[in-house]
């Protein structure tokens, strides 16, 4: 099952956004993600975490029946939230909108999340010009050729590509020393494997569910 998460992050929708949203197989938003949601006319299934940025006008518009609160202060709301999709509702795919502009830390502890939640669900997280996929193991992931593809390590880590211009083959990528930035896809699939530890796959312009 397909999730949609919507955080609270500030977020311009976009067309082929909303369709991705309205046709969601489970809609969720976390908290405030429920304004922005109520925005564009769509309601979720639930709303999540502690309730404490959702508009009067929009609580009032979905009902109590949608506000699930979780109401645990060492939690963040889109921690919440996925443990909503994935663990109580059995999502194995989630995308996640508006988690990274705004805040720096709330977008750095949003990416967090995107990796830890990866060992039980497919996850990628949409910005406003690409889409960042975790990787723990290995994934493939549909490119345009000349696309742009940046390797992000949330660590000290080993890495093997294939698809990309400028190819890794066992190195060691490692944040503040060397990452992979502004590499290029040569056709229509890269492949990202790691030997252990996370990283973060940015694919510039991709749309949502790559």
């Amino acid at each position: 099952m397909h999730a949609v998460i919507v955080a609270n992050a500030p977020w311009r929708w976009r067309p082929d956004l909303v369709a991705l949203a309205r046709g969601a197989e489970l809609l969720l938003a976390a908290d405030g993600g429920a304004n922005l949601l109520a925005a564009v006319g769509l309601r979720p299934a639930a709303v999540v975490g502690d309730l404490d940025s959702v508009h009067p006008s929009v609580r009032a518009w979905l009902g109590e029946e949608a506000m699930l609160a979780r109401p645990d202060q060492e939690r963040t709301d889109l921690d919440k939230a996925l443990a909503v999709a994935i663990e109580e509702r059995g999502a194995t795919t989630v995308t996640v909108l508006a988690a990274t502009a705004g805040r720096l830390d709330h977008a750095f502890e949003n990416l967090g999340l995107a990796a830890r939640w990866r060992r039980q669900a497919a996850i990628s997280v949409v910005t406003e010009d690409g889409v960042l996929v975790p990787v723990l193991d290995r994934v493939e992931l549909a490119t345009e050729p000349n696309q742009l593809v940046s390797l992000l390590p949330l660590g000290r880590i080993q890495v093997w590509t294939r698809g990309l211009r400028w190819e890794l083959d066992g190195q060691t990528l490692d944040p503040g020393t060397r990452i992979s930035v502004s590499n290029r896809a040569t056709g229509t699939a890269v492949e990202v494997r790691v030997a252990a530890g996370a990283l973060l796959v940015f694919l510039a312009g991709a749309r949502a569910g790559c």
